[in-house]
């Protein structure tokens, strides 16, 4: 049996593909677990400064939870389908939304469901041209589990997000885009290249800027103001004696490229 998760490495950018393509990248508990296992190693990889998240074939980036699966927590009762099915959905979203690295998905046919939940939770999303998107677990009897109805409507608005949440029908990339779900649409064959492009232009800069950025942004969406002002004051902070915050103003002084090492 195929793995699920792909996982390669190449000048710096780690490429994960979501590989079930036969059942449409479906997300059963062995690719997130797997998936969750890459984003470890990732991490711990110095040499890895971006993420860019796709599916593998040409229908899918994941249509979602596996059904069948979830299915059989759902029959066991409530207690073992919020352990299996919705903690570790909601863990995995999480994860990314949080990762220090920045994460692009690279969005390459249906993001229905749980797929659209990791467009919603990573930090950036390029769409092909051909993608399409739903949130379709309404029409299961339930509302979405990953984090959808609390990301989506912080990303479109309350009423724009629940029009998506309570009609369950398909959307196009174009209004992903105007909602703020996605960074913008390219065509089909060129959504790597496109990705790996955005990945390059975050990479030249220092990964604790990097880092910290992603932290602030992410951690303080969600605050009052004046508490996300002191996380990024604290992300300023522990950059002060970096060698790359050092660098940074050196090279600006001297009137070069800067040239970074790591924090």
């Amino acid at each position: 049996m195929p793995d699920p998760i792909l996982l390669a490495i190449d000048d710096g950018i780690a490429l994960i593909t979501l590989n079930r393509p036969a059942q449409l990248n479906a997300l059963n508990y062995q690719l997130i677990d797997q998936l969750m296992a890459a984003l470890d190693r990732i991490e711990g990889d110095p040499s890895v400064r971006a993420v860019i998240l796709t599916g593998a074939g040409e229908r899918a980036f994941s249509a979602g939870a596996d059904i069948k699966e979830f299915s059989e927590s759902v029959r066991q009762g409530a207690a073992i389908a919020v352990r299996d099915f919705v903690r570790r959905g909601q863990a995995m979203t999480a994860r990314l939304e949080a990762f220090k690295k920045p994460v692009i998905a690279s969005v390459n046919g249906l993001a229905f469901g749980g797929g659209c939940e990791i467009t919603e939770a990573v930090h950036l999303a390029i769409a092909s041209d051909r993608a399409l998107f739903a949130k379709p677990e309404i029409k299961l009897g339930m509302p979405p589990t990953f984090g959808g109805t609390q990301r989506l409507p912080r990303l479109a608005g309350r009423k724009r997000a629940l029009e998506l949440l309570l009609a369950g029908d398909p959307f196009s990339p174009e209004h992903a885009r105007e909602i703020g779900l996605i960074n913008r649409i390219v065509p089909h064959d060129q959504l790597l290249s496109v990705a790996r492009e955005l990945a390059a232009r975050i990479t030249r800069h220092s990964p604790g800027s990097v880092a910290g950025t992603i932290t602030a942004a992410t951690r303080g969406l969600n605050m009052p103001i004046a508490e996300g002002l002191l996380v990024e004051s604290e992300q300023f902070a522990a950059l002060v004696p970096s060698r790359d915050l050092a660098e940074g103003l050196a090279a600006w002084k001297e009137r070069r490229p800067a040239k970074y090492v790591g924090a």
